[in-house]
């Protein structure tokens, strides 16, 4: 047997690094201009309120796509991503935007120096959701937001299995590498709402609210994916949590 000090982490830090190059390049990454740029910023109005240039952290920020919502909405934003080549195309499009390398669950950040914090589907990818959320509100200064955008990406129910279609194969490996590194997170099963929800208020987080109505995000969407994966989108279970720091 070879030893090695890799853990998870670092396995999934190297697989979004191999994917920075054409992030953007799939449906659903990047925001597109127009209806889909007005329902997420719709979204976020919702649950967070006027922007104010109130200091927001973008966590697994990426290519820097909810930053650049975030910054036009007129939040002072910084970006942390634990992949430092998704971080190289988020500062290209952001030159006037931090952005720093640091994992999620870890940021190293001081206490209570943001009064924002977002996350868009970064929550299934946990290994230690306890541990990230308590972070997080260690983070946030007291009365801070949080605001987090995910869904179950496992489960299925029947009009996914009806519409489902063998996925074309993808280079590198990359299929094998995703689905090895999702047997392994937390939510292997599926991050449902209420489970993500229950730890959150476990990490001390009050006021939450669990929003499924982002179907006009659906809506802008489906020209870009075609009918059968916005049929399939629409079919998963997505989902925004919003919560308060006491």
């Amino acid at each position: 047997m070879t030893l090695t000090n890799r853990d998870l982490r670092d396995d999934i830090r190297d697989y979004w690094s191999d994917r920075a190059a054409t992030f953007d390049d799939d449906p659903g990454h990047r925001i597109a201009e127009g209806a889909e740029m007005a329902a997420w910023r719709a979204l976020f109005a919702r649950h967070l309120g006027p922007a104010g240039g109130r200091r927001l952290l973008d966590l697994a920020s990426g290519t820097g796509e909810i930053a650049r919502l975030c910054h036009d909405m007129g939040f002072e934003v910084t970006g942390l991503d634990w992949a430092e080549p998704m971080l190289d195309r988020a500062r290209a499009k952001l030159p006037g935007v931090t952005f720093l390398q640091a994992d999620a669950e870890r940021t190293m950040l001081p206490d209570g120096c943001m009064e924002i914090i977002v996350t868009r589907h970064l929550v299934w990818t946990l290994v230690d959701p306890a541990a990230a959320f308590a972070e997080w509100h260690r983070v946030l200064a007291p009365g801070g937001q949080v605001l987090v955008v995910d869904g179950d990406f496992v489960s299925r129910g029947w009009l996914s299995r009806m519409l489902a279609r063998p996925a074309p194969a993808k280079p590198h490996g990359d299929g094998t590498r995703h689905a090895d590194i999702l047997s392994r997170v937390h939510f292997s099963h599926g991050a449902r709402a209420d489970e993500v929800a229950a730890l959150m208020r476990a990490a001390g987080f009050r006021d939450l609210r669990i929003d499924t109505r982002l179907g006009a995000i659906h809506r802008a969407q489906a020209a870009q994916f075609g009918w059968r994966k916005s049929l399939l989108r629409r079919s998963e279970h997505r989902y925004a949590i919003s919560a308060r720091r006491a």
